[in-house]
């Protein structure tokens, strides 16, 4: 293992400028990064993966609406004006509070960068509720890979159908299982449901894709809880008009390859058999915020979020600074506005504390309403107070997403590609591998004795070539 120290100790470095050190590459990090273009000071963003990632898209990369580059693109072309940035590749694996020093790990080399100013935004990832072997059958929605592995999934379990020949197979194959009724939820849902009955209806021979069955679960007892019982109820129905069967006060007590185990609000067991799960319920943030909390003494929620001040630090150390989904504050939703906000706000803290100017007053969140799609030309939102539904919140939905897509050349191909699934019955991308669909599930096969050289490949070259796909799940 190499270790490569950035630059001396805390304090000092090349250009003479304060260091700031971005954790994270997601909305947080990146608005942050964007908005110290001009502040006196240095930038080093270290995010785990190479690009920024447009969440709220991820479900249409899984139903193949769109491609990955549309809603992920490379944080090193973002900012590749902004001269006092540089983007670093790595895995924080460690953050010392004293020293003022952030530790990366990638591919066995090891980085140590030192900090004036530290903004921590890693974000969350899945949560299975202490069920993580569900993960195995069930992928999340929380990045590229969880898309493309559930893009596989849902389309190879069309083209299995077609093969089967057992009734009680096809079936399974046919009935796909969504847990959560949240915004992601109800958007994966509702896209499956589009799949079958229009993208696909006349693509298959001996199976009818509109005879699938999608299922929408959630122990909760209303839809997209965030919205209010009336839009909730509205998007329930919606949702039954065109083919998705609601299931609320279903709580998932066990998962497995074949389907999974449902327990109904009279204590009642029953199971669904079906290939294809989507996990779209809770989070969990980053396992730093445990790591901070036990250096500075702040708490941490069930969640993994660390309770912040209300300037959006640590206490006692007021050069650190947690924004986005990794902070408890206000019982603020985990949600992109706030983690933009937040990484501006911080951002602008830096700013001021280096020019010796007063700092602001405490974080305060401009809450800009919920939004969500649920089928094609149909959509809820909640916008200040204001209820809509219909073609005129879609249309909404649109708008607001294509200002949030970042770079001219992803807005105008995620518009092409909307106009392909949305005015014709086509998707623009519909490849799905086997490697999508298994790599995943191969590596964590291979366990913790897998390991890298710093070119990517195996240490071990020589090591018997290993099977890791004769699964049973689509």
């Amino acid at each position: 293992m190499t270790t490569s120290p950035v630059a001396g100790p805390a304090g000092t470095s090349p250009s003479g400028r304060p260091r700031v050190v971005i954790v994270g590459s997601g909305f947080g990090g990146l608005f942050a990064a964007k908005a110290l273009k001009r502040a006196p000071v240095d930038v080093t963003v270290i995010g785990k993966t190479s690009h920024h990632l447009f969440q709220p898209l991820l479900y249409q990369v899984a139903t193949g609406i769109l491609s990955e580059g549309e809603v992920a693109p490379a944080t090193r072309e973002i900012l590749r004006h902004q001269q006092n940035a540089r983007v670093v590749l790595g895995e924080v694996t460690g953050v010392d509070l004293a020293a003022r020093t952030v530790t990366s790990t990638i591919l066995g080399r090891t980085t140590v960068h030192p900090y004036d100013e530290l903004i921590v935004a890693a974000g969350a990832g899945q949560s299975y509720f202490g069920n993580d072997r569900f993960a195995v059958f069930a992928p999340g929605m929380k990045s590229i890979d969880d898309a493309l592995e559930l893009r596989g999934r849902i389309f190879g379990a069309f083209e299995l159908a077609e093969l089967a020949t057992d009734p009680a197979e096809r079936d399974r194959l046919l009935t796909f299982v969504v847990v959560g009724a949240g915004p992601t939820g109800v958007e994966m849902a509702g896209q499956i449901a589009e799949l079958a009955h229009r993208t696909l209806r006349r693509d298959f021979r001996s199976i009818d894709p509109t005879q699938a069955r999608i299922i929408l679960l959630d122990a909760a007892p209303q839809v997209l809880p965030p919205f209010g019982e009336k839009l909730g109820e509205r998007a329930r129905r919606h949702l039954n008009e065109i083919g998705v069967e609601v299931q609320l006060g279903a709580m998932v007590t066990d998962l497995d390859a074949d389907g999974l185990a449902v327990k109904d609000r009279d204590g009642q067991v029953r199971r669904i058999q079906a290939a294809t799960k989507v996990w779209a319920a809770g989070v969990q943030a980053s396992p730093l915020g445990r790591l901070l909390a036990e250096q500075s003494g702040a708490e941490i929620d069930r969640a993994g979020r660390i309770n912040v001040l209300p300037d959006l630090t640590l206490p006692g150390h007021p050069e650190v600074h947690v924004v986005g989904d990794m902070m408890a504050l206000d019982k603020l939703p985990g949600v992109a506005q706030v983690a933009i906000q937040g990484g501006r706000y911080a951002a602008d803290q830096i700013t001021r504390r280096i020019a010796g100017r007063e700092a602001r007053g405490p974080f305060h969140y401009r809450d800009k309403g919920n939004m969500a799609t649920i089928s094609r030309f149909s959509a809820v939102a909640d916008i200040k107070n204001l209820k809509f539904e219909g073609f005129f919140a879609w249309v909404l939905w649109l708008v607001v997403h294509l200002m949030y897509i970042v770079g001219f050349k992803s807005r105008v191909t995620a518009v092409l590609h909307w106009m392909v699934s949305f005015l014709g019955r086509g998707r623009a991308e519909r490849v799905a591998t086997q490697q999508q669909v298994y790599g995943r599930l191969a590596l964590e096969e291979l366990g913790p004795g897998f390991a890298v050289g710093k070119t990517g490949g195996r240490k071990d070259p020589q090591a018997p070539p290993t099977d890791m796909t004769e699964r049973r799940s689509a």
